[in-house]
């Protein structure tokens, strides 16, 4: 497993609160052990005090994420380096699924935290994800989504480094307003263009009798 598919824990904390819309999924502690997903035992570890711990993870995880999108790869890695220092974790090597007819293990990579918590054991694996994330394909793929109000986290993967939304959804009702505001630009233009000429139009001489 690629170290970097842990940084999809990051996405998810982040992507629990829309400020923009004043909207905040993680409420609960049932709304905590989802984030886990199939990590059922580290889910079990969640208690209520860990919907609060949570909150403050994600307000930093956020900030690393509109660091890099607004271009600034310093501060991105600073912060990032704070979250990997205050939550520290072990590499490995795991082999639990079988790789061929002899039953050799496919031994790869996993990470191992050492939590105090729930909160501590999760922001460990997702700040250590980012991490290998960033360096692996650059701070610049780390965005938040343009089409406002969205602001949802994403990871760019794309070959080119043209991802500028989190999701089709939103890429869709992107374009959708933009070719409206287009439309609308040229609707007012066609009709100044007409008020200019009907301006410009000489007045018809009046005939004498």
């Amino acid at each position: 497993m690629e170290l970097a598919y842990y940084s999809d824990y990051a996405v998810r904390l982040v992507n629990t609160e829309e400020p923009a819309r004043n909207k905040d999924a993680l409420t609960s502690v049932d709304a905590v052990r989802e984030l886990f997903g199939a990590n059922a035992q580290a889910a079990r570890r969640a208690t209520d005090a860990d919907v609060t711990r949570f909150r403050a993870v994600r307000a930093r995880l956020r900030a690393v994420f509109e660091a890099a999108d607004g271009g600034d790869e310093t501060l991105a890695v600073d912060l990032l380096n704070s979250l990997l220092l205050e939550f520290p974790v072990s590499p490995q090597i795991s082999g639990h699924n079988i790789r061929d007819e002899d039953g050799k293990p496919d031994w790869h990579m996993h990470l191992t935290d050492h939590p105090s918590n729930a909160t501590a054991g999760y922001a460990a694996i997702a700040a250590m994800g980012l991490a290998f994330h960033l360096t692996s394909y650059g701070v610049d793929r780390l965005g938040l989504c343009e089409a406002a109000p969205c602001r949802n986290a994403y990871l760019d993967t794309s070959t080119n480094r043209s991802r500028r939304y989190c999701s089709d959804r939103c890429a869709t009702r992107a374009n959708v307003a933009a070719y409206r505001a287009r439309k609308r630009l040229e609707t007012e233009r066609a009709a100044e263009t007409g008020r200019s000429a009907d301006t410009a139009q000489p007045a018809t001489p009046r005939t004498e009798r």
